[in-house]
């Protein structure tokens, strides 16, 4: 089950000055930054309220997010959910007829274990499943 949104994800070709602007527009800074190596990411989060702002940027040039930007652009790149359990959640949605990137939780940045359905099947929104690790 679906909780909350977890995180919206922003792409950018530059973490740092693109967290210039985030801090002004957010009057904060963020709290934390990770590297992501098996996503080929650096990744910045800035908690608003109950959600979160994280933003992404590119490894290496085969990174999902350098291909990302190089086809789009900066800017939106996913929706992050809160859920309960991730196992049980990649069942329901695969039984649903949703296509999914990853047939299995994997681990991602900010403590979470993550998969993500991929937006051919959503609309074209790009959506991430997040459960806290424990």
């Amino acid at each position: 089950m679906m909780k909350k949104i977890e995180h919206i994800g922003i792409a950018v070709r530059n973490l740092n000055e693109t967290a210039v602007v985030y801090e002004k527009l957010f009057g904060k800074a963020a709290y934390k930054t990770e590297v992501v190596e098996s996503e080929g990411v650096s990744t910045m989060f800035f908690q608003i309220g109950e959600s979160k702002i994280e933003l992404l940027e590119a490894t290496n040039a085969d990174s999902p997010i350098a291909k990302f930007i190089e086809k789009k652009g900066e800017g939106i790149h996913h929706i992050a959910y809160d859920v309960e359990d991730i196992e049980k959640e990649i069942e329901r949605l695969k039984l649903e007829g949703f296509q999914l990137i990853h047939e299995q939780a994997k681990f991602g940045a900010d403590n979470k274990k993550i998969a993500f359905l991929h937006p051919k099947s959503t609309a074209g929104v790009l959506v991430e499943l997040c459960q806290e690790r424990s």
